[in-house]
């Protein structure tokens, strides 16, 4: 079934050539609810050219397995704390076949560099829990000490 076939609601067509493309389609609020966020999130990445799906005759999105092989990716990359711009490059525009070899070498580069980002986080994590720790000792040495100052001796008070 071409687009300008296709029924107006994808999901209302029951023909057996119908449910067989279907396998192969996805409506937003399909993806929408498989990826856990909001057809809002998925139209602003159609806006900003990362995805780039059909349309049906009532003008309904129809996103294709490429489609959704390519927000994994763009969900991935948000994951692991790259800008939509870096995705961009390291998925390429929807329309752009880049090398693949240079979208691997991109990927490689920002991963190298999340990678220390991650690592100098980490180490800044280790010094903010030692401090804490050590302060966390000086407050316990701190309040033994006040409390057994406070607390009348044996044989005292009565």
């Amino acid at each position: 079934m071409t687009k300008a076939e296709a029924p107006s609601n994808p999901k209302q067509d029951p023909s057996p050539q119908a449910q067989q493309e279907r396998k192969n389609q996805y409506l937003i609020s399909e993806l929408a609810e498989e990826f856990g966020i909001t057809a809002r999130s998925i139209r602003y990445y159609e806006k900003q050219g990362l995805i780039s799906p059909g349309r049906s005759n009532g003008n309904y999105r129809i996103f294709t397995r490429k489609d959704r092989a390519r927000l994994r990716l763009i969900l991935r990359g948000k994951r692991f704390g790259y800008s939509l711009e870096q995705i961009r490059e390291m998925i390429g525009y929807w329309n752009a076949e880049p090398e693949e070899s240079q979208q691997i070498r991109k990927s490689l580069n920002y991963g190298d560099k999340k990678l220390a980002e991650l690592r100098t986080r980490i180490k800044e994590l280790q010094q903010l829990e030692n401090d804490l720790l050590s302060v966390k000792q000086k407050l316990l040495k701190r309040l033994e000490s006040l409390e057994n100052h406070q607390r009348p001796k044996q044989g005292e008070g009565k």
